[in-house]
């Protein structure tokens, strides 16, 4: 017997006619009724027959010894199955795990037994039976202590035959495996992935939340900006040759939003840039977006701190305390990129003092010599140096050439250019560059920006090689004080290293007239284990600042007016002081979960040329569709 409250609205007859006609039908009756809020009637029924049809009882991870003897319905696909003539097993999956089934002849009705031999791979079937302990248990799943002696058998529906397979270690390729994404997601990497990326959103909204943050929406149809990556742009049909461009970010509107007094800001937001892909990049990808009134940037970092602290002890059950800050050109000075991975050590130091006093062309042509110090390799054999060089004369990487020290385990130091350098010059690239014993020193000249790039990305690859960059590892940190500005030589123009809404620091604002490139950004990063995994700033809030900047920037007037009219003069109605963050959610994911390829944390991702092959994505559209949109086209 199943009792029921049900609330319907009384005030209007016909509906209450149906409503007591269906619950009649139903074979029930109502045994006490009250009168709701809003002239809404409450009944509470009685019904004898009703009964809800059910797919399964259970999940087929779920079910365990504690469940033998109980009848189950279980529904799923067919993962595989063995035939052994007189008994068939048959191994059914859902997304909770694996269920093992069992057709036994002479337990199980004939037609059941001989139709559990027609099942193929992939086939959606649903089965009635009872849990029984199994012979042969399975210690690797948490159902392999039972199976499901079946006496009903459904098939749902069939299948043809997958073109992989789906288990974790699957024959099929990236492009094959991303033609069938759908057959992919069954198999437990893709679908764990997901299921993890879903737990750290979740986390995300809680924490924020509880910090008083308020999810809002903003508009993914606005207006193209000349400034950052290229927009994807949607025509309009209700406005001739018009456009609406897709978000890059939510920026401008969550400034609005500030000045709209809505204090703190989050949003879990799809955002989309028209740019070359790569491993940790996609034309669409998603932001934790942020934005807070009335802070200064440690009050942002101190949140931002507490929101990853609380993810990496909630997720991976890591306590980290410490977030080291550095500045910009200390990055850039130490590790060669603004994104270090302090997971490992291999600092650079700088030669240029010590090693352009002989008479060795090489170095005393360059604008920067620079090495680091490798642990533990003096042992390399000449053939794992030259594969090191090698490697860096890549086109990738450019470099022309390496010059390598062994500090040997007896305190003694040889090199590849010991015809130009003695033993004390060498001890003191050893100093320098924090070489020990057993270490090995390499070392990189040329142009200085370019030799520290190299320099970096060599840095990285001996790291990998080493195992140093352990994915259970995790070393957060901030990089602080970017320069406001950065000058193009090919537009003879000062480019936004952020955006243009990015304030100079307080006490570099004398600055912005007379040494613009000096003045830094008050801006900040957060890198983990060498990747940025967030980055913003406090933002200008001033009408006239704010002007100023786009005038540095390169715009007119009008154009300011043109593009941000509308931001400037919000400005104009007070204007809080405010600033945020944006987290890459794609990738903040993927490194939580020890991997730094976005894709597999994606559900329906993009291929590196932009196109979803499966759904054969971007296309061309009819010509119909081009003239409502008032779009001609000439393909050659």
């Amino acid at each position: 017997m199943l009792y029921l409250w049900i609330c319907y609205a009384s005030s209007i007859h016909y509906r209450s006619f149906v409503l007591r006609q269906l619950i009649s039908d139903l074979g029930g009756k109502i045994v006490g009724q009250k009168i709701g809020k809003s002239s809404n009637k409450i009944l509470l029924l009685q019904l004898k027959k009703f009964r809800i049809k059910m797919y399964r009882s259970h999940t087929c991870g779920e079910l365990n010894s504690s469940h033998i003897n109980t009848e189950v319905t279980l529904a799923g696909w067919v993962q595989k199955s063995r035939d052994k003539g007189f008994m068939n097993w048959v191994d059914l999956r859902d997304r909770s795990g694996i269920t093992q089934l069992i057709f036994d002849e002479s337990r199980t009705e004939q037609t059941v037994f001989e139709t559990s031999k027609t099942l193929g791979r992939e086939y959606v079937i649903q089965v009635k039976g009872t849990v029984i302990e199994r012979e042969a248990k399975n210690k690797n799943i948490p159902t392999g202590d039972i199976e499901i002696l079946v006496s009903e058998l459904t098939i749902l529906n069939a299948a043809q035959l997958p073109p992989f397979t789906i288990e974790d270690e699957t024959d099929g390729g990236e492009d094959i495996r991303m033609k069938y994404r759908y057959l992919d997601i069954r198999r437990n990497p893709v679908k764990n992935s997901l299921i993890f990326r879903h737990k750290v959103t979740m986390e995300v909204r809680n924490y924020l939340s509880k910090q008083g943050f308020c999810e809002i929406e903003t508009p993914y149809l606005i207006k193209s900006t000349p400034e950052g990556a290229r927009d994807f742009v949607v025509p309009s049909r209700m406005n001739e040759g018009q456009f609406y461009a897709l978000p890059q970010s939510p920026q401008t509107f969550k400034q609005l939003l500030m000045v709209g007094g809505m204090d703190k800001y989050f949003q879990i937001v799809k955002c989309f840039r028209d740019e070359d892909l790569r491993a940790d990049r996609q034309p669409e990808f998603t932001q934790i977006d942020c934005e807070m009134a009335f802070v200064e940037q440690e009050d942002i970092l101190n949140v931002f701190e507490g929101l990853t602290r609380h993810l990496l002890k909630e997720i991976k059950g890591v306590e980290v305390e410490k977030f080291p800050r550095i500045t910009y050109d200390y990055a850039m000075k130490t590790y060669g990129n603004d994104k270090p991975d302090i997971r490992f050590d291999m600092k650079f130091g700088e030669l240029n003092a010590v090693a352009q006093h002989k008479d060795f062309p090489v170095f005393n042509a360059a604008e920067l010599v620079v090495g680091i110090a490798v642990p533990g390799c003096a042992s390399y054999s000449r053939k794992e140096i030259d594969a090191l060089i090698d490697w860096i004369k890549r086109p990738q990487i450019g470099a022309t050439g390496m010059v390598y020290v062994k500090y040997e385990l007896d305190g003694s130091l040889k090199s590849s250019v010991d015809k130009f350098y003695d033993e004390a010059d060498l001890k003191k690239w050893a100093e320098i560059t924090n070489a020990k014993p057993g270490d090995l020193i390499l070392i990189l000249s040329g142009k200085a920006d370019k030799t520290r790039t190299q320099l970096s990305a060599l840095r990285m690859e001996v790291a990998s090689r080493l195992g140093l960059r352990k994915p259970d590892e995790f070393a957060p940190l901030w990089v602080v004080d970017f320069p406001l500005l950065e000058w193009d030589e090919e537009s003879q123009r000062y480019h936004a290293m952020h955006h243009p809404f990015t304030s100079p620091k307080p006490e570099d604002m004398s600055l912005i007239e007379t040494e613009p490139g000096k003045v830094r950004a008050n801006a900040y990063d957060m890198v983990l284990n060498g990747n940025e995994i967030g980055g913003g700033s406090i933002r200008i809030h001033d009408r006239d600042l704010q002007s100023r900047m786009f005038s540095l920037l390169g715009f007119t007037t009008e154009q300011a007016e043109n593009q941000f009219g509308f931001l400037m003069n919000a400005f104009q109605f007070g204007a809080p002081p405010h600033g945020g963050l944006a987290f890459g959610l794609d990738r903040l994911v993927a490194i939580l979960g020890g991997q730094e390829t976005i894709r597999d944390f994606i559900a329906f991702p993009k291929n590196n040329s932009g196109r979803d092959v499966m759904i054969d994505a971007p296309s061309f559209i009819d010509e119909a569709q081009l003239n409502e949109l008032h779009i001609k086209l000439d393909i050659k």
